[in-house]
């Protein structure tokens, strides 16, 4: 891909104001107004489109709906407002996200990132429609993801993640932890802090991270983070090494592919040629809050595990067949980035289908202490605490089916589902 001319070292452009939940639309036209003074005026017509298919950030579409212009040339001039769920910095990196996201555009895998406020970005829309958790699943969507995903994990270099400004040159990324969710002071306490192979951030510092991070007010609260802690050690032991895919096996991954991040681009952009197969929907990804240093069969299984929804409706988990036909695609694009030859491409398959199948119960584990945090901080309405458990459930369930301790109790329907054929 070719660069846009956006340098990873160029800081965007800063507007010194914030979003406002309780003054929404007078707060959001000032920063957009800010943003495209020559917005102002008799003349023009500003609406704002919000969307909910997040549950941590408010995200609206801002649009100018000059007399005259068409709807394609009304959205090439729309703007993306995305404004932060409160306290949500305790979880996200914002200056890494930033990094990112002007990472992702030099190379065209991201809308170019226009500017930055207190509590949010502005970036230029993409036209198309966020995917349904039902879209994930029809094979001309999921092949279009997995094209998309071999890009990006083939040609981002994950160096670019660690670089970082001379402000924070001195602090690491479990400085940037003040306060955990209950508002309380960072304390190791008892806790062996893991050290990963690679520099952070990675997969295992952001969840070594947020681990520090959850409420130690109660006894009870303090025995989970020990619990959750022994778990990371544990997984660090098995899954911290360089036989994956990428450098020393991690690839900068996006690490949250559910499906309101899936852009499917307008029918119109689509090759129209027929075959056999359905064609891969052509699709963009969005919201590049958690992108790190990864090992890519997380990044696929964690996808996979997004495509019961919010629901976690595992009757919907892709089947052994699916999956291989996912990352036969997945490597097709990979190996196409990478120039590596069609002959190298089936081993590549049969490794990473065992990888993926390793790494399953681990989104369960990421998002479960995830939605702990969320469960303190978040004024969202929606039932973190149960999600949680429903989450960590999957990892223990898959604890159990891999090391044998799951005795005479019933495999579990996620765990079921994933050993299907077809």
């Amino acid at each position: 891909m070719g660069s846009n001319g956006t340098d990873i070292a160029h800081a965007p452009r800063y507007i010194a104001k914030s979003y406002n939940h309780a003054d929404s639309s007078a707060s959001a036209l000032r920063l957009i107004l800010t943003l495209n003074p020559h917005w102002e005026g008799p003349e023009n017509r500003i609406e704002f489109v919000r969307f909910t298919d997040g549950i941590t950030n408010t995200l609206f579409k801002a649009i100018n709906r000059k007399e005259g212009l068409t709807e394609e040339e009304i959205d090439k001039d729309a703007v993306l407002m995305r404004a932060y769920g409160n306290h949500t910095e305790i979880l996200i990196d914002r200056e890494r996200e930033t990094n990112s996201h002007a990472l992702l555009a030099r190379y065209g895998l991201a809308p170019p990132l226009l500017a930055r406020f207190k509590n949010g970005l502005l970036y230029r829309f993409i036209r198309g429609r966020p995917a349904t958790a039902e879209d994930l699943v029809t094979e001309p969507v999921w092949r279009g993801v997995a094209k998309r995903l071999g890009q990006w994990h083939a040609v981002l270099p994950i160096s670019a993640a660690s670089a970082v400004t001379p402000a924070r040159k001195e602090a690491s990324l479990l400085d940037s932890v003040e306060v955990s969710a209950d508002s309380q002071p960072v304390k190791t306490d008892d806790l062996k802090v893991i050290e990963s192979r690679r520099p952070k951030p990675n997969l295992w510092s952001v969840l070594q991270k947020w681990i520090l991070a959850l409420p130690t007010s109660t006894d009870a609260q303090r025995q989970r983070r020990r619990s959750l802690q022994t778990e990371l050690e544990r997984v660090v032991r098995e899954f911290d090494n360089d036989t994956g895919l990428g450098e020393d096996g991690l690839v900068f991954a996006h690490c949250d592919l559910l499906c309101g991040n899936v852009i499917i681009l307008p029918s119109s952009q689509q090759n129209g040629a027929t075959t056999s197969k359905p064609q891969p929907k052509e699709v963009n990804f969005i919201d590049y809050e958690y992108a790190t240093p990864s090992p890519a069969a997380f990044d696929i299984a964690n996808h996979f595990a997004e495509w019961g929804g919010f629901d976690c409706d595992y009757n919907m988990m892709p089947t052994r067949s699916v999956r291989r036909q996912f990352l036969t695609e997945y490597v097709a694009s990979y190996a196409q980035h990478q120039g590596i030859s069609e002959t190298e491409q089936q081993g590549i398959v049969e490794r990473l289908f065992e990888d993926v199948d390793r790494f399953r119960g681990l989104p369960g584990l990421y998002w479960g202490i995830w939605a702990l945090i969320q469960a303190q901080i978040s004024q969202i309405d929606f039932d973190y605490a149960s999600y949680a458990e429903l989450r960590l459930d999957e990892y223990y369930a898959w604890r159990a089916e891999t090391d044998g301790t799951r005795g005479e109790k019933e495999l579990s329907l996620r765990e079921r589902r994933w050993a299907q054929e077809v």
